[in-house]
């Protein structure tokens, strides 16, 4: 089991900075960035942009940083490439590429027409085509029901297999489309009101995932799988307790990956550090 954790993006480089510093000496496999113009869950506050700030940390800690997740709600493929070959010239192949559908209030924050959950899904799913076309390919013209690319240059050779698609889903769709056109799997789960809940909901994916990778003619055993404990009812780090328990049960289903979050004094992930503190000095396997 890897393990990752993420550091909101409501503080100023100054006060993310130690932080980061100290994630790969705790233990850390790989660090996370939530992106976002607004984020729904502190909607009130000041936050930050994903890929600059993975940027610097880059330049700090030498572990794997992942995008959670880049969506198309505020982003094209072409200009997004472009911004993701940069990372990956800057942090080399350390860049773990997160990408979902997204939710709001991104979605509408550019003042476009609202979709229908099912567009969402649909130009996801064009946005991730075309995003790997463009990543593996010079001189890209495409004409798609959402995005449009005309001769986009790729100077220097692909770099498609240099930077993993990390698939976001948890509906039908989304899940067999990961794994399909995925290098990984990610998910939240689906709302549950108790921890039980939303890990028989976890295991359903699971299933269909194992299902949808065999009809494709992909190994199982060999597909990468990440999981947000954190999406669930119960805040990963309460306590070293809590944490072994979600791990195992993670572990139990097939998870390669799991992250949490740095603990903060308020909503979401309202936690004390000791407890982050307490797991790095003792490790991450339970005794």
């Amino acid at each position: 089991m890897r393990h990752g954790i993420s550091i909101l993006l409501d503080q100023p480089w100054r006060e993310a900075r130690p932080k980061w510093e100290r994630v790969h000496e705790m233990g850390f496999d790989h660090g996370w960035f939530f992106d976002h113009l607004v984020w729904g869950g502190l909607p009130d506050s000041q936050w930050f942009s994903c890929i600059p700030t993975m940027t610097a940390a880059a330049a700090i800690t030498p572990i794997k940083l992942g995008t959670f997740v880049a969506t198309p709600n505020f982003r094209h493929p072409v200009s997004f490439s472009r911004e993701i070959e940069t990372l990956l010239d800057i942090a080399g192949d350390r860049i773990l590429l997160g990408l979902g559908a997204g939710g709001t209030p991104d979605d509408g924050i550019e003042g476009k027409a609202p979709l229908t959950p099912r567009q969402k899904v649909d130009r996801f799913q064009e946005f991730t085509l075309l995003l790997s076309r463009l990543l593996g390919e010079d001189h890209v013209t495409a004409d798609g029901d959402y995005y449009q690319a005309r001769d986009m240059r790729l100077v220097g050779g692909p770099v498609r297999d240099n930077v993993p698609f990390i698939l976001a889903g948890n509906g039908p769709r989304s899940v067999r489309f990961a794994a399909k056109h995925g290098d990984a799997w990610m998910t939240t789960g689906v709302k549950a009101a108790s921890l039980d809940e939303w890990f028989t909901g976890i295991a359903a994916n699971c299933a269909l995932l194992d299902e949808a990778l065999l009809a494709n003619d992909r190994d199982p055993a060999g597909f990468d799988r990440y999981l947000n404990l954190d999406a669930s009812p119960q805040f990963s780090l309460e306590s070293l307790g809590v944490f072994d328990e979600m791990v195992g049960r993670a572990s139990e289903l097939g998870f390669t990956d799991v992250i949490t979050h740095w603990p903060r004094e308020g909503d979401p992930f309202r936690g004390s550090v000791s407890v982050l503190e307490s797991l790095a000095e003792r490790g991450f396997a339970a005794p």
